[in-house]
């Protein structure tokens, strides 16, 4: 039974009378009677889905940057046009002589000997009010997030707002899944091997000339009739090697051991251990190898041959053992570079998967993830909880999946990143979605949410440097209201320009400020 869409098994599992199934799963083999022991919202989909909804209402509101000064700062800016405004109407002829005592320009329109007390005090209050007008402030975060937004869509990374992009960055640790994720979840024909002579010093007839070649086209003859994904992975590596897959004079599929077929090389055997055991082959020459194929992670098959006319003294097949085929699930080729990348920034990796440990540790090694960062055989349900215990003390989570299995970590964690290729209902669940199902994306996004950041800061800092220098000008009574609003439009002019000019960030590499002049 493909249980690939719940656990992410990439090899579907044998099952037997009494076993559990579970719901959405596909049987690729044979008839299954199935007694429905848990039926609507019981079931294990409707479970993930309720644990998808109670995650995504945990989620944190992030408040804008600028919304929380501007609570403070428009209260601010009135309360000190209205007093200096005052302070110029009750002691107009100090507060002249203080400024005109000062290494600065003259009092605007004369002071209040050229327009009158009252007058000039309403220049004052005006001026201030219209040098302070928080429209660089409230442009600072959403211009800055719409470009950042606007890169990520460019390089495959969609963020669902701009909270999530602001918060990215502020992951301590990344938990990726495994199939589909850091693996193609799809299996493939690694590796064929020839296996000398038996044990007992027999040979194949001598028209048969023992290859790797010709291991593949026994092999691949053999499964040719197989709906197994193992069996499609073999055929297919067959092809691509230019090898001709006849179709098998006779077939049996043995579920959970693997095929028995006749084709014109003779009787083939092609399967696990157990199969060939039970044909009378002994498998002692390909132990050493098998245990090696399987330590990387990957599902070795033996394959035996026996001539049509070769029987044993109970009229059986003599099978030969003549060689190994392995699949595997193959990681990608950007996998090991993401998880570098990360490390490099100082962030944990982990992998949690529903696998075999066996095939996980393999894969955890293979891409650079530490052997303690592992958590196999994990169950849906329980990979949300795996989440939280990463984060009970204090760390922010990214989750990185793909699958119906991943969509409850995906909404537990700080920030869920689904891949583009995977099911709906985990993107959905995700706050960021990589479009070019590429791990290394991991790492353009959390790059840009960073630039973002920055260029965030970068404005507020050009918009409360600007009001910190601007507005004790315009209290002390040296600017004009027409100048001020001048000022204060220039002022919103230069944080969007600030903010468009880093549309030219690609995240190949950390941003830097004027990194363009450093190439």
């Amino acid at each position: 039974v493909d249980e690939s869409m719940v656990t992410g098994e990439s090899v579907p599992v044998e099952k037997g009378e009494g076993d559990e199934v579970i719901g959405s799963t596909v049987n690729q083999n044979g008839v299954l009677e199935i007694e429905a022991t848990k039926v609507g919202s019981e079931t294990a989909i409707q479970q993930i889905a309720e644990r998808v909804r109670q995650a995504q209402s945990r989620q944190p509101d992030i408040q804008n940057v600028a919304d929380r000064i501007s609570a403070y700062f428009v209260p601010a800016v009135i309360a000190n046009a209205v007093l200096w405004a005052v302070l110029w109407v009750v002691a107009p002829e100090t507060l002249a002589a203080v400024v005109d005592a000062l290494p600065l320009w003259g009092l605007a329109a004369g002071g209040p000997a050229g327009v009158g007390v009252s007058e000039f005090a309403v220049v004052v209050f005006a001026s201030a009010v219209l040098i302070a007008c928080p429209c660089a402030l409230g442009l600072a975060t959403p211009a800055a997030t719409m470009v950042g937004t606007a890169i990520g869509a460019r390089n495959g990374v969609l963020f669902k707002g701009g909270d999530v992009l602001e918060r990215v960055h502020e992951v301590d640790t990344v938990v990726f899944d495994k199939t589909g994720t850091l693996t193609q979840g799809e299996m493939e024909l690694t590796d064929v091997e020839v296996v000398g002579p038996a044990a007992d010093g027999g040979t194949l007839k001598p028209d048969y000339e023992v290859s790797e070649e010709f291991v593949l086209e026994v092999a691949a003859s053999a499964e040719r009739a197989s709906e197994h994904p193992l069996a499609e992975a073999i055929v297919e590596g067959a092809r691509e090697r230019g090898i001709e897959v006849e179709d098998p004079d006779d077939f049996e599929n043995v579920p959970g051991q693997g095929v028995k077929a006749t084709t014109r090389h003779g009787r083939v055997l092609v399967g696990n251990r157990k199969l060939l055991s039970e044909a009378g082959v002994d498998t002692a020459p390909a132990e050493e190898r098998m245990d090696a194929l399987e330590r990387e992670g990957k599902t070795a098959m033996l394959v035996a041959l026996a001539d049509e006319a070769e029987e044993d003294s109970d009229g059986d097949p003599d099978y030969r053992l003549i060689g190994i085929v392995a699949d595997a699930d193959t990681v990608k080729d950007s996998a090991t570079a993401a998880v570098s990348g990360l490390r490099e920034r100082g962030l944990g990796v982990w992998l949690i998967t529903g696998d075999n440990e066996r095939t996980a540790r393999a894969v955890a090694e293979e891409v650079g993830i530490d052997p303690d960062n592992v958590m196999a055989d994990v169950l849906p349900e329980d990979k949300a909880d795996a989440v939280d215990d990463l984060q009970s003390d204090g760390d922010q989570a990214m989750m990185v999946g793909d699958g119906v299995n991943d969509a409850p970590a995906l909404a537990a964690a700080s920030v869920g990143c689904a891949i583009g290729s995977g099911t709906d209902v985990a993107i959905e669940a995700g706050d960021v979605t990589l479009l070019r199902d590429d791990p290394a994306d991991v790492v353009k996004a959390i790059r840009i949410s960073e630039a973002t950041l920055q260029k965030i800061k970068q404005n507020l800092f050009w918009a409360l440097g600007y009001n910190t220098v601007m507005i004790p000008l315009a209290s002390l009574g040296l600017l004009q209201p027409v100048l001020a609003a001048a000022a204060m439009a220039a002022s919103s002019v230069s944080v969007l320009a600030n903010s468009l000019a880093f549309r030219r960030y690609t995240p190949d590499a950390a941003y830097r400020l004027l990194s363009f002049l450093r190439r």
